[in-house]
């Protein structure tokens, strides 16, 4: 392996680690939500947020910044060379152009984590972004229809998520003995079914939001977690994703270690 290559994959399972942290600390915020029947919840910009106030918080949320970077590098890369062997078939493509996608939103995330760096984070956050999103496509030619097909395609997402948490298909990703899966594939089954419910309830309020015509119905990842919240039983619920996102942010750790990078 040349140490080009070599680099990227370093730069990649630095990228599963940050995107791990965010996810174990959304979790954990929102368990402590749950647990203590308020607080506030967090998407994965508050996540960044509680970084800087931590104990040597400024190095960690730059060695954060890098990750993110490198994740969003990696999964550019996993979309346009086909790391995975996803294929070119429409069972290849959706997959391949979420990961594009992703990218995007993880450079976001990245720059997020550099404006707090340089005490210069906007303010509102993950919520009023999904709302300027969601108030600038309804604001172009068929604006209803691009904010229901992103909730259709958001809602796809989700399903594909409900599926890896069903098969445990990521296990072909990592190179561990049965011994190391045992426990890495029932956090990433727990993962991924916690964020099909998020994902599912952010489409349904796309949707909501296209019909209405109201970007104000737009939520993000937080706003995901408070509607579950807010509804009967939720309580339980939303303790359960909790639970599921802290087990994400766990399994993104071991992903970094044990998944295999294609470069």
């Amino acid at each position: 392996m040349t140490a080009k290559r070599k680099g990227l994959e370093w730069l990649a399972r630095l990228g599963y680690a940050a995107r791990g942290l965010v996810s174990l600390l959304v979790g954990l915020i929102a368990l402590l939500a749950a647990t203590s029947g308020g607080g506030e919840v967090a998407g994965s910009k508050g996540a960044l947020q509680a970084i800087p106030s931590q104990p040597w918080g400024g190095a960690l949320l730059l060695v954060v910044a890098l990750g993110l970077f490198g994740f969003a590098l990696w999964r550019a890369i996993q979309s346009l060379t086909d790391a995975d062997g996803l294929g070119t078939g429409w069972r290849g493509l959706g997959p391949r152009i979420g990961q594009l996608v992703s990218a995007i939103i993880y450079v976001g995330l990245g720059l997020f984590a550099l404006d707090l760096l340089l005490g210069s984070a906007p303010r509102g956050g993950e919520e009023q972004a999904a709302r300027d999103w969601t108030r600038w496509l309804l604001a172009q030619p068929f604006g209803r229809w691009l904010v229901a097909g992103a909730g259709i395609a958001v809602l796809g997402a989700g399903l594909g998520m409900a599926a890896k948490a069903w098969t445990a298909s990521f296990r072909r990703h990592l190179v561990c003995g049965p011994g190391t899966a045992g426990w890495v594939v029932p956090l990433g089954r727990a993962g991924y079914a916690a964020r099909a419910v998020v994902f599912v309830i952010i489409s349904a309020f796309l949707v909501i939001a296209a019909v209405q015509a109201d970007p104000s119905e737009a939520r993000g990842l937080g706003g995901a977690l408070l509607a579950l919240q807010e509804q009967p039983f939720g309580r339980v619920a939303f303790g359960l994703v909790a639970l599921g996102l802290a087990a994400f942010g766990a399994f993104q750790f071991a992903e970094a270690r044990y998944r295999r990078i294609a470069t």
